[in-house]
């Protein structure tokens, strides 16, 4: 097997040549009425979501947050809404029946509007015609007739009742509060109290006697003028009503016949005629009759009609008048009132109150009939507003309530509105990992949300998927306003876009992400004078994206200028070799080179993790390193045990170690260290190994690359320079144009290994060599060293075995 060769410059990025791209700028991209991302699966959700009705069939929409998820799905269901039908305006109306549970009244689109204008006209028509219906002299002339009957019929009986009470020695009197008295009459002269007081004990005993006779004697008499009074009354308002009605009739009879197939707000309007007719004392005065507040002086309380007669009013909770279809409603701030509705309170007093005109939507009822779409981590942070839409899926019902975490300590009086059936699709946006929590750890979720829509990140990078990626970026260029690109720029960020996924054979769908950057670059060439974006400009964009973000990666390379961070670029050492890393910082990432030590010598202790042994080793580090004392017992252990003390470590490293990528690199040290065969220090390697030897793919390759020839360039790029990497990872290269320039110059080269063997005949300069039939390595070979020196290890620990014994 010969010596792996490094990666021609062709091989490091994929390029689009810029005649690959049909148009001659951004302006040609042809517009389509509706552009859908290629999504197969979420679009075959969403289209079978939105088909199925009912409160079960709800959306789970999953993917990165970065793929544009909420304009994805505003993009898909406004054209589907739109042709939807608008769904009814919602009212709420006063209950005469029970004044805390208000009545919900559903009209078609625009109706809920005429209602509430209808109405407010008509009550104001009652309150101006009413008191005059009842000036008519018609009226005026049946009450007067009506109050002498009823004045001469208790005339007469207060007349029996004076006669009664003269007959039996009394005069009968009448108090202010409305209750008759009897005085005695001695002689023919009444007496008065204090008169009546200087009578003998047993004068006044009798005459109590006698008066109490009389007025019980009178009791039947009193109740007689009591039944005609009530019955005045009665008759006074029957006559009231019959004069009333007809003006009550009248005013509302257009609303009657408006909404004549409208059976609850028929039956509303008769509630609403009943309860003004028994009510007309309400409306005795005219509202221009009412006294105004002064100059200069405190504002007055409204008048009393005017705050009776606020029960006849509509509000209007949810107006789809303007809505030309289904609604589409993004909630943002998803909080229980936010989402649910909520009842406002007014203070009156110094006490809380609140009625049915108080009562303010939430998203759920603006949504009703359409589609809602919510943020799956805003939602769960109120755990309140997610059970209540738990609750609401679950009933059917959109319920107004005050939630019990709001509740006060001393309750105020609220009100219970009618509920409204809901037929509304929520469709929620979340990642991967809040979906599985909320399947398996709320079965109400399973039930309510059916369907999942799962984005991908990716597409294959064909003829046909970069015309659709050019027909998005055309989208957001229009949408945006921006500056036309070129065909060199379009190339470029076809370009940009496996770079993103880091992936030659693939294109991002960040969408997000690449527009930032095309906004960016429009604005940039706009301060050059320039009217369109080119490939320059595109370049220079990303270039001051990187130096915004590159502070900490900056300070880095300074450290490896000064030596502060000691990574050697030429020269060799034995036990030691260039391992590379990836460091996030925010979104920004970049690559860095460390040392990795190993040192090996006599005794039982084995192959020791430093990293882990201080703490600083993940869980799949510490794996990778299990797997390399496996490696090492399945090609060294043939015919002797392993007995060997050592040590692997990443030098100057005080962050915790986590993943696998650096095993193959680890385990290079570690066969140079027991070959005692030096690594050349002017190559890196990076790359995962099995149990067998293979070296596999790892993440971040392309950032590691440019790291360590960042470093290297610093310092003088000298031909000898390069990077190891697993065979598998050379289709995720899309590396920076500089890179590709050195390595085209010879300064710096690339080279795919496929197992370790390659990898030590490139760090070591000698072959691995394989074991032969009679169980040895070839002389000469770094196995064969590394065997040798494996035997040794082991007599030496045999010869003095007994001195390490506890």
């Amino acid at each position: 097997m010969g010596k792996p060769l490094s990666l021609a410059p062709e091989r490091l990025r994929a390029g689009l040549q810029p005649e690959a791209v049909p148009y001659a700028d951004s302006r040609q991209i042809p517009r389509r009425e509706r552009f859908e991302p290629p999504q197969p699966r979420a679009l075959r959700a969403l289209n079978l979501a939105v088909n199925i009705p009912g409160n079960e069939y709800n959306v789970y929409l999953s993917g990165e947050e970065s793929l544009g998820r909420t304009y994805f799905l505003r993009h898909f269901l406004e054209p589907v809404a739109a042709k939807a039908d608008v769904p009814p305006d919602v009212l709420y109306v006063y209950n005469f029946d029970d004044e805390d549970r208000p009545r919900a009244l559903q009209l078609p689109p625009g109706q809920g509007r005429t209602l509430k204008a209808e109405l407010a006209k008509a009550v104001a028509l009652l309150r101006e015609r009413i008191p005059g219906s009842l000036e008519q002299d018609a009226f005026v002339q049946r009450r007067e007739a009506l109050l002498k009957t009823y004045q001469s019929t208790k005339d007469d009986l207060y007349t029996r009742m004076e006669d009664e009470a003269e007959s039996k020695g009394f005069t009968l009197g009448m108090e202010t509060e409305g209750q008759l008295s009897l005085s005695p009459r001695v002689k023919g002269k009444t007496l008065s109290l204090e008169e009546f007081e200087k009578l003998d004990s047993e004068t006044q005993r009798t005459l109590r006697g006698k008066r109490d006779e009389l007025l019980a004697a009178m009791n039947g008499m009193l109740r007689q003028v009591q039944a005609v009074e009530r019955g005045f009354t009665e008759q006074e308002r029957s006559i009231e009503r019959e004069f009333a009605s007809s003006e009550v009739r009248e005013i509302l009879a257009p609303l009657r016949e408006s909404f004549a197939s409208q059976g609850k707000v028929m039956d509303y309007l008769a509630a609403l005629e009943k309860d003004v007719l028994a009510n007309l004392e309400r409306f005795a005065t005219r509202p221009e009759q009412q006294p105004q507040p002064q100059p200069q002086q405190p504002q007055a309380e409204p008048a009393q009609a005017e705050d009776f007669c606020g029960r006849y009013e509509a509000h209007l909770l949810v107006d789809n008048s303007g809505l030309k279809g289904a609604p589409v409603i993004v909630e943002d701030h998803p909080t229980y009132f936010n989402l649910l509705g909520s009842m406002e309170r007014e203070s009156e007093l110094g006490a809380l109150y609140t009625d049915f005109t108080l009562i303010k939507p939430g998203a759920l009822h603006r949504a009703n009939h359409g589609y809602l779409i919510l943020k799956a981590d805003d939602v769960l942070n109120s755990p309140s507003a997610w059970e209540g839409l738990l609750r609401a899926l679950r009933s059917g019902l959109a319920r107004l309530e005050d939630p019990s975490e709001h509740s006060e300590q001393v309750r105020t009086r609220t009100i219970e509105p009618e509920p409204i059936p809901l037929q509304v699709k929520i469709l929620l946006v979340g990642t991967d990992e809040i979906y599985e929590h909320l399947l398996y750890h709320d079965s109400r979720f399973r039930k309510l949300f059916k369907i999942k829509a799962h984005l991908q990140s990716h597409v294959a990078r064909s003829e046909g998927d970069i015309l659709g990626f050019l027909q998005g970026c055309g989208t957001i260029i229009a949408d945006a306003g921006l500056l036309p690109f070129d065909r060199e720029a379009l190339a470029g960020l076809v370009d940009h876009a496996s770079r993103i996924v880091e992936d030659q054979t693939k294109l991002s769908l960040h969408y997000p992400l690449i527009r930032e950057l095309m906004i960016e670059a429009s604005a940039m060439a706009k301060l050059q004078g320039k009217d369109m974006v080119d490939a320059a400009v595109l370049h220079e964009a990303q270039a001051a994206r990187d130096f915004r973000a590159n502070l900490y990666e900056e300070e880095f390379m300074a450290d490896y200028d000064r030596e502060i961070i000691k990574v050697a670029t030429s020269g060799s050492a034995v036990g030691r070799v260039n391992g590379l890393s990836v460091t996030y910082f925010g979104e920004y990432e970049f690559g860095l080179p460390h040392h990795i030590a190993c040192t090996v010598g006599v005794g039982r202790e084995g192959i020791v993790d430093l990293e882990r042994e201080a703490e600083l080793g993940g869980p799949i580090h510490t794996k990778a390193m299990m797997i390399l004392k496996s490696y090492l017992l399945g090609l060294f252990a043939y015919d002797k045990p392993l007995i060997l003390s050592g040590s692997l470590y990443f030098e100057q490293s005080y962050a915790e170690v986590e993943g696998d990528s650096a095993s193959g690199a680890e385990l290079a040290a570690l066969l140079s260290a027991l070959a005692e065969a030096p690594i050349e220090l002017s190559l890196a390697f990076t790359g995962a190994v099995n149990q067998s030897g293979a070296i596999m793919a790892v993440g971040g390759v392309t950032r590691k690359i440019e790291g360590f020839f960042e470093v290297c360039r610093r310092r003088g790029l000298t031909g000898r320079q390069g990077v190891l990497i697993p065979a598998d990872n050379v289709r995720n290269l899309m590396l920076k144009p500089e890179v590709v320039r050195a390595v085209a110059d010879g300064k710096f080269s690339i080279y795919p290994v496929a197992c370790i063997e390659d990898a030590l005949e490139l760090l070591t300069g000698i072959q691995a060599g394989k074991r032969g039939p009679d169980g040895t390595f070839p002389e000469g070979t770094l196995y064969r060293r590394v065997d040798d020196r494996l035997g040794a290890l082991a007599r030496a620990a045999a010869q003095f075995g007994q001195s390490w014994r506890i």
